[in-house]
């Protein structure tokens, strides 16, 4: 004769799943501003190597200040679609601001000695728990600020602004946000800092090379040499110029990424629980 099974008692605490971090959600006006930023992005980075010889090479200065006000606007466009598919409220506001505000304040501390930026690893990490969106935004916003913080106002800050964006985007597109935790996640990030760090110098090296004047240097470019040949002098280029600096940038990347990583990624993740972005603002009737 088997025993009557025994009641669980009413006070038995039942465990309940911790509620995931959701990124913010990416929508099709989003990806058409991110498209088109993008786009606008690459033609004005990549124009040396397939501009005609009779191309003048000091043309970016002269179209930094248009460069500069259709990215704005670009950027405002990818905000406001942003906010619009999402629902984004006060609350992603006031997110975006913090982490702006606390990477722009991140980048003097190395004043950029050997390429000593720590503000690279904090973006690396909010584009993994924010998304691609929001990380674009986010890397873009706080170029900005750190560059009027420091004084780095110049034609070279739109594109400072462009590979930003395009770092901490990356980071957001990374493989299993919901999944990956622990170890293997830091390992991918930490990876994926240390190789966008030289690919933040290599754009940063193409919108300053065309200013070299040709007078004989191997490493200027050549507007009678093909794309080729001007690949071949700005690879020399970035070896000669910027490679011990992009190496420091990448090497401090991955050192705070594996050691202060897991507290950020558990406080973001726990501030995005704690924000729900998209769930909408309700107010309660007043008790009467």
């Amino acid at each position: 004769m088997t025993d009557p099974p025994t009641p669980q008692s009413p006070s038995t605490p039942q465990t309940r799943p911790t509620p995931q971090a959701r990124a913010v959600r990416l929508g099709p006006r989003s990806v058409a501003t991110l498209f088109l930023v993008s786009a606008v992005g690459v033609a004005a980075i990549g124009w040396p190597f397939l501009a005609p010889p009779a191309a003048q090479v000091s043309a970016h200065a002269q179209d930094a200040p248009w460069l500069f006000t259709c990215l704005l606007l670009l950027l405002v466009a990818v905000v406001a679609a942003t906010i619009a598919e999402s629902g984004l409220g006060p609350k992603a506001v006031a997110m975006l601001g913090v982490l702006a505000a606390t990477g722009a304040a991140l980048r003097p501390l190395g004043a950029g000695t050997a390429g000593i930026e720590p503000m690279f690893f904090l973006m690396v990490l909010s584009g993994r728990v924010l998304g691609p969106g929001f990380g674009f935004v986010l890397g873009s916003v706080t170029m900005f600020a750190s560059a009027l913080l420091t004084g780095g106002v110049g034609p070279w800050m739109p594109f400072q602004m462009l590979s930003m964006g395009w770092f901490t985007m990356g980071a957001g597109l990374l493989p299993g946000p919901d999944r990956l935790r622990g170890r293997g996640e830091l390992l991918l990030l930490a990876g994926y800092g240390f190789l966008a760090a030289f690919a933040y110098g290599t754009v940063m090296n193409m919108q300053g090379w065309p200013y070299l004047l040709a007078d004989g240097s191997n490493i200027a470019p050549d507007p009678d040499a093909g794309p080729l040949a001007n690949l071949a002098r700005f690879v020399a280029y970035c070896l000669a110029t910027s490679l011990g600096w992009d190496l420091g940038r990448a090497v401090v990347t991955v050192i705070l990424t594996l050691t202060l990583g897991p507290a950020i990624l558990r406080a973001l993740r726990r501030a995005t629980r704690r924000a729900a972005f998209e769930s909408p603002v309700t107010f309660d009737a007043p008790a009467r």
